[in-house]
């Protein structure tokens, strides 16, 4: 199949069927599996870059076409995104070539007698693209984010309720640019300097994190589970963010740890890093699955100290009362910090979901605060923008647990040490630190 064929399965998945963009992008690509690292690319982007500013995409084709967005046939509607991501957003792709191309897969799929309604629409686009009227940004604010960045409305409102016009504006456009994919050095096998080396030697691009000596953004690569690094256990994938967490709670050599919501376990497999691979960390997980997962990662990294166990987080456990150092919550969450990475999130959640999640967050929170001891610490994130599952939370948490907070400005880098750092927590918007959208809380059990 052509690039543009194989986007249009993935595309018409994740859209009608509810499926997980990497997910699915992972199986279309695996099955397709003679593409070019180039061919690779383009058939990401295309999905991606489509699911990114889809909103925006059905915003311009219903100026254009006299059939409404919402009354096309499924794969007419999607080739008809795809072709317009490429002649609106895509500088190196010909207008023609889009226009061309998507009129052929109509026609290869069976829809001859629409090929001219197809064509007709993106020529008009393609000629008439530098003059699309936009909601005006002063008169309909939330209608103008929404349409240009490609939000659901319910997301701009419930945003704008605790953040500033600005800031929401900086959030959605930082999320339509492409993610970057962040290595975590596994210390305990080998330094910076040496993984960079051994990268470079697989033609793999390296530039450091702002977490010096722990992470590096990795780039120009196939597939990075077939280099020699990742096969001799030098690093995991992991966002900067998620590893601020880590460094925050402050894991010590020869500390029990308990991780109640571990997979895929890099939150895990950091902690053992830092800890040198002496104590325990307790790698808790609903589902076997994933158990299994976690198992074979700790295996690569060599981390003997991670024991992935079968365990639902938001049940009290008899066996780990007041057992650990340190509990690290990183909850279940609605995971709007995380669009950059998956645009479909947007799509697929609801404020009822925030609602639950909150819920879940709680009982999460109450199970784990009785497996910390006295004087010992409670590390709770979100990959999240939502004040229900997050700021929330922690006032929650703080009136009705024998918890307080920690000043946590220590540990964080200059760009986002804050008033609210003071206050044992920090919000992480996208773009402020070059990672996920995060949240952040710090306890400590009252002695």
């Amino acid at each position: 199949m052509k690039e543009r064929e194989i986007a249009l399965y993935a595309v018409t998945d994740i859209l009608s069927e509810k499926g997980y963009n990497n997910i699915v992008l992972r199986k279309e690509l695996a099955k397709n599996s003679r593409l070019s690292v180039v061919q690779r690319s383009f058939v990401t982007e295309l999905v991606n870059g489509t699911l990114r500013n889809l909103i925006n995409i059905d915003y311009i084709i219903d100026q254009f076409s006299k059939t409404p967005v919402p009354k096309m046939k499924p794969l007419v509607l999607n080739t008809l995104r795809i072709a317009v991501y490429q002649i609106v957003f895509m500088d190196k792709i010909p207008d023609s070539a889009a226009c061309n191309e998507a009129v052929a897969l109509i026609k290869k799929k069976g829809f001859m007698q629409l090929s001219g309604f197809v064509n007709g629409v993106l020529r008009n686009i393609a000629r008439y693209k530098g003059s699309i009227k936009y909601p005006d940004k002063d008169k309909t604010p939330v209608e103008y984010l929404s349409v240009r960045y490609s939000y659901p409305r319910w997301i701009i409102d419930y945003w704008l309720e605790e953040l500033s016009f600005e800031s929401v504006c900086g959030i959605c456009s930082e999320n339509l640019a492409p993610p970057r994919i962040c290595a975590c050095i596994n210390k305990n096998r080998a330094t910076g300097p040496y993984l960079k080396e051994v990268l470079a030697g697989d033609n793999i691009a390296v530039t450091d994190g702002a977490l010096k000596g722990d992470s590096f953004y990795i780039s120009k690569t196939k597939d990075i589970s077939k280099s020699k690094a990742y096969k001799m256990g030098m690093f995991h994938i992991m966002d900067e963010s998620s590893m601020l967490a880590v460094k925050i709670m402050d894991p010590q050599k020869g500390d029990t740890v308990i991780d109640v919501c571990a997979a895929p376990g890099g939150k895990s497999f950091y902690c053992g890093y830092l800890m040198g691979n002496k104590g325990s960390i307790i790698s808790g997980d609903i589902y076997e699955h994933k158990i299994k997962l976690l198992n074979e990662g700790a295996k690569r990294l060599g981390l003997d100290i991670v024991k992935p166990v079968l365990r639902d987080a938001a049940a009290f456990d008899k066996q780990y009362e007041a057992a650990a150092d340190r509990v690290l919550v990183d909850a279940p969450c609605s995971g709007l910090g995380l669009v950059k990475k998956k645009p479909d999130i947007k799509y697929n959640k609801t404020y009822d979901d925030i609602i639950s999640l909150s819920a879940l967050q709680k009982e999460i929170l109450k199970a784990s605060a009785a497996c910390v001891k006295k004087g010992g610490v409670l590390l709770y994130s979100t990959c999240t923008i939502s004040a229900k599952e997050n700021e929330e939370n922690v006032k929650w948490f703080i009136d009705n647990f024998d918890f307080e907070t920690e000043d946590i400005t220590e540990y964080l880098p200059d760009a986002l040490r804050c008033n609210t750092a003071r206050e044992g927590y920090i919000q992480i918007l996208p773009g402020s630190f070059g990672t996920d959208g995060f949240f952040i809380a710090k306890f400590v059990r009252k002695s």
